[in-house]
């Protein structure tokens, strides 16, 4: 490793599983100084020196308000959110109550808005980078998961509001769209249960036909996408901002 985040004061929200405990991993290995929330999960040992931990539902604005404010006090600032805190949940057109829309939007939307709008907040002075997490569903669709794809459409287009609002006082707000291995993908197979297997080829086969690297897999978390982020969290990241960056091996290719 390089340690080309030494100094940098990062917050990584969703950190104990999936996505966020891999940033946790990447960005501590490159010298960052990092703070890390759970809701659910607390952290696992691997990963318990490596960051001050705290609780925090990013689903309620006073919440989040308080952590990243005693995230913020821990480290003498704030200079990058990698928000990875969401979660997959099914939702099938037709078939959506009332409740599986109010959890998806609370958990993808609300929170995402919450957290960034929190560690704005501590950026408006000196600048800052904010990572979010959105997802090809949210470009695409998905007829299993409607109303994720709907929640991430719309951090999607948070992603860029932002981008453009917070843009003069030097804070940069972008949006990584993965297809790496992840518990979400591991809840995605479970829902379909006996079609997992059909389903599972034809992301194989849609891997061999649209992906250009390693046809028929999902990325590593670590390796695949590890280092996108400890690229986004570093200051030669500061002139991109409001873009959507697909890391997906070419699974999904985004454009003008």
């Amino acid at each position: 490793m390089t340690g080309q985040l030494t100094g940098r004061r990062i917050l990584v929200t969703g950190a104990a599983t999936g996505i966020g405990a891999a940033a946790v991993e990447v960005l501590a290995a490159e010298g960052a100084t990092l703070t890390a929330t759970y809701r659910e999960t607390p952290a696992p040992d691997r990963l318990a020196s490596l960051a001050t931990w705290f609780s925090c539902d990013f689903r309620r604005a006073e919440e989040a308000d308080l952590v990243v404010d005693r995230a913020a006090e821990v480290m003498g600032g704030l200079d990058v959110l990698v928000h990875a805190a969401g979660r997959w949940g099914p939702g099938v057109p037709g078939q959506l109550t009332e409740d599986d829309l109010e959890a998806m939007l609370a958990t993808n939307v609300k929170a995402t808005v919450y957290a960034n709008q929190a560690a704005f907040r501590h950026m408006r002075e000196r600048g800052g980078q904010i990572v979010n997490f959105g997802s090809s569903e949210g470009v695409s669709g998905m007829p299993f998961s409607a109303s994720y794809s709907v929640a991430k459409g719309a951090v999607h287009s948070w992603t860029r509001s932002a981008a453009k609002a917070w843009g003069k006082r030097a804070v940069t707000v972008n949006a990584v769209l993965p297809a790496v291995e992840t518990p979400g993908g591991d809840r995605f197979l479970e829902f379909i249960g006996p079609e997992a297997a059909a389903m599972g080829e034809q992301l194989a086969q849609r891997m061999a036909v649209a992906g250009s690297l390693g046809p028929g897999r999902l990325g590593d978390p670590v390796r695949d996408l590890g280092p996108v982020l400890v690229f986004l969290a570093s200051a030669g990241a500061r002139f991109i901002t409001g873009q959507l960056l697909s890391v997906s091996g070419g699974l999904l290719m985004l454009g003008a």
